[in-house]
Parts: structure tokens; C-alpha cells; sequence
């Protein structure tokens, strides 16, 4: 990825100082994806949380240190968690094993040098690191690739592949399939694997951040078209058995890294 710096501090190539102003409104913490991430960090007291956006999925009962580059998301932080430092995952200002565990949620494909962060991740974290991302590979599995094949395309190009970073971190670890609730309240965008109206609403797609680089031309293109199949049923013939589908295994991954 280009080594970019947005207005507001934002690192990667997109600009959350334009399109994060309704993030931490359609990107609330999920219940079960935070059991999931609290019950593998285990018994650790501090952890560093990295790229750590408005705050979601920080453990309330650890001592948590976050960093997040982008002015306009470190304002969203509700008021009960602590401040974020101002920062970025290739060049952590902290000495080395400072923190229990470090985590970096849907996060590594903002960074400008994967492997400095993951290295950084690594150096300041005496136990596990986990990092939450998507599989490109896998991004294909959800039906938006038919209506918006250029998201799903910018997506798997941002993403790396789990492995990759796993082995970025080091040491032994696992890489877990983590499943999406139908009524996931993290709202990105297969989080509306059963929910296909939602992704109608203009204010989600900017919660998401494939959305800013497909243009103005392929959404009005795909907002015609998911009309269009809902109102004639054609997008409930094919997909409707996802409504009550309790859960979607998508793209979601949780990589474990412990150190050797």
C-alpha cells in the first residue's frame, strides 16, 4: 500500500477524515465478536490496542492503551474509554514488551508497511497479538460481489491474506474463521449478508471504507440494481434462505499470534 497521509492524520489511502464522520454510529462493537476476541487474549491485564478507530471491541475490564492516526476517529471515542494517542502501527512510541497483548482490529490494510507494523505489534507485546481482518479469498462468498463487484475487487486487493500475517508476527499461532451474526451491529458490509436493504442507506456504505473507491458511477449502478431485484423478488429468489440465517461464514478472520 501507497504511504499516504490524509488531512486529519489518517494513514493508508483512505480518508477518514472525510468518510468517518458516521463510523462509530454504524460501527457499534458486537457482543459475540467481542466475547470471541476477549476470551483469546486470555488472562493478560494491559493490552495495546492499534489502528484503534472510535474505540470498538477495547475489553472494559483491562487497562488499554490505544493509538489511532486519524484526528476525526479519535474524537468519536465515547467518553468512558480512556483517550487514544495519536500514532501510527509502523512506529509504536513504546519500549519493548510494555503491554500484556496488542490487537489490531480490521485495521492492517489502512497500514502504510504491514510488515514494520506487524513487527511493531510484535516488539512493544510480551503475549498474543491478535488481528482481525478478511480473507481476500474469501471476500467473493457474499452476494454484493454480484451487485458491486468493484467493492468486493478494492477490497481484496487492500486486504492481505491471513497467512501473511501471521507469519509477519512471528511465532506460533492460529487463524480462526469468525462467524457473523445476522444482526451483527458492526456494520460492515457482511454484516448485511441477510439485511440487504441496509446497504441501500447511504450513511452505511461510508461506514465502510470499499465504498470510497468504486465511484459515483458503479453505486448509482448498484443502488439500481439491488431495487430493482428486491422490488421484483429476483435478490429473495436467490439469496432470501440468508434472512434467517443465524449466521454467515464469510470473510471474517481472527489471527492468533503467540509468541515462540
Amino acid at each position: 500500500m501507497a504511504n499516504t497521509r490524509n488531512a486529519d492524520g489518517s494513514a493508508g489511502d483512505a480518508d477518514y477524515g472525510t468518510i468517518g464522520a458516521g463510523y462509530a454510529r454504524f460501527r457499534q462493537p458486537d457482543p459475540r465478536i467481542a466475547a470471541l476476541i476477549r476470551a483469546e487474549l486470555g488472562g493478560v491485564a494491559s493490552v495495546l490496542n492499534v489502528g484503534a478507530g472510535a474505540g470498538s471491541y477495547e475489553p472494559q475490564d483491562l487497562q488499554v492503551v490505544a493509538v489511532e492516526p486519524s484526528e476525526t476517529m479519535r474524537a468519536q471515542r465515547p467518553s468512558h474509554l480512556a483517550a487514544a494517542v495519536g500514532g501510527r502501527a509502523e512506529a509504536l512510541p513504546f519500549k519493548d514488551n510494555s503491554f500484556d497483548a496488542a490487537m489490531a482490529l480490521v485495521t492492517v490494510h489502512q497500514w502504510s508497511d504491514l510488515r514494520a507494523g506487524l513487527r511493531e505489534m510484535r516488539r512493544v507485546a510480551r503475549g498474543p497479538v491478535l488481528v482481525m481482518t478478511a480473507d481476500p479469498q474469501a471476500l467473493g462468498r457474499f452476494w454484493l460481489s454480484r451487485y458491486a463487484p468493484e467493492a468486493i475487487s478494492v477490497e481484496a486487493k487492500r486486504m492481505p491474506a491471513p497467512e501473511q500475517v501471521l507469519e509477519g508476527l512471528g511465532g506460533d499461532g492460529d487463524i480462526i474463521h469468525v462467524p457473523i451474526p445476522l444482526d451483527c451491529r458492526d456494520g460492515f458490509n457482511e454484516a448485511y449478508y441477510g439485511r440487504p436493504e441496509c446497504l441501500l442507506n447511504p450513511a452505511a456504505r461510508q461506514a465502510c471504507s470499499s465504498w470510497s473507491f468504486i465511484g459515483a458511477a458503479a453505486t448509482e449502478r448498484f443502488e439500481a440494481a439491488l431495487r430493482a431485484d428486491l422490488a421484483s423478488g429476483a435478490w429473495d429468489a436467490e439469496w432470501g434462505s440468508l434472512r434467517p440465517t443465524p449466521q454467515f461464514e464469510g470473510s471474517l478472520r481472527l489471527v492468533i499470534s503467540r509468541p515462540s
